[in-house]
């Protein structure tokens, strides 16, 4: 685990020897490999899978990540499979985000519980790849990319309705059939998703919390508070605060 700041505009290509992520921190970032150019901005988490050659580009005045290096010899001392990584890509899902924000606050803080909370989080990471790799390969139905899809860029007042609608599914179906494919219940992967944006600007912003968790698209700063600390153990507030004091 380490923390860069991204000092050269552009990095050479180059290749990683062991399954890397990437957590854009603040700034914005480009990844560029042979087959596609992702955008990340603040907040976005890119994996790159061992000896997949790309190339990065500060796209911003500024920019830092924290990386993540999985040694191919902490594989055999867990008994995780390697092959639950494939593929250089752009992670979206929100439930790999969540345990990255706590990594990189055990990674801070370090304190005497930080080690075996490290250990926890790599594994919850694992296993959260190992379940989005299940559903992949299941035949899954063309409306949920498309759900996916609102989810992640639409901060309407989401309803059940508002979404049957836009997938032209009727409202039932996907309540019934939606969380067989995103491994939670609708409502739990929509505040899951909220807080996925919100995480970026408690880390690396001076707004309000209030401001947060109405840009977020959170109903009003009460529910964002108990929706993070619900995830995360600590308040937003206490979460930020434990950060810029170390």
């Amino acid at each position: 685990m380490t923390q860069y700041e991204y000092t050269i505009e552009t990095t050479p290509w180059h290749y990683h020897e062991n399954p890397y992520f990437m957590f854009v921190l603040h700034g914005n970032m480009i990844d560029r490999n042979k087959r596609v150019k992702s955008l990340l901005p603040t907040g976005s988490l890119m994996f790159n899978n061992w000896q997949e050659e790309h190339y990065g580009v500060r796209d911003s005045t500024t920019a830092g990540g924290f990386h993540l290096e999985f040694e191919k010899k902490w594989f055999k001392s867990t008994g995780v499979d390697i092959d639950v990584f494939e593929g250089s890509q752009l992670i979206e899902d929100p439930q790999i985000h969540i345990p990255f924000a706590k990594l990189y606050y055990e990674f801070i803080i370090a304190d005497q519980y930080s080690e075996v909370s490290i250990e926890l989080l790599l594994l919850q990471i694992c296993d959260a790849l190992a379940t989005a790799k299940r559903i992949n390969q299941k035949s899954v139905p063309a409306w949920i990319d498309k759900l996916k899809e609102i989810l992640q860029y639409d901060t309407s007042n989401l309803s059940l309705q508002y979404l049957s609608e836009q997938l032209q599914v009727h409202p039932v179906h996907i309540s019934r059939v939606a969380s067989k494919y995103l491994s939670v219940s609708l409502g739990e992967y929509i505040r899951q998703i909220k807080l996925k944006r919100a995480i970026p600007l408690v880390l690396h912003s001076d707004y309000l919390l209030t401001e947060i968790a109405y840009a977020a698209g959170f109903s009003d700063q009460s529910h964002f508070n108990r929706t993070f600390k619900h995830y995360l153990g600590l308040s937003p507030g206490r979460y930020r605060r434990n950060l810029r004091k170390e």
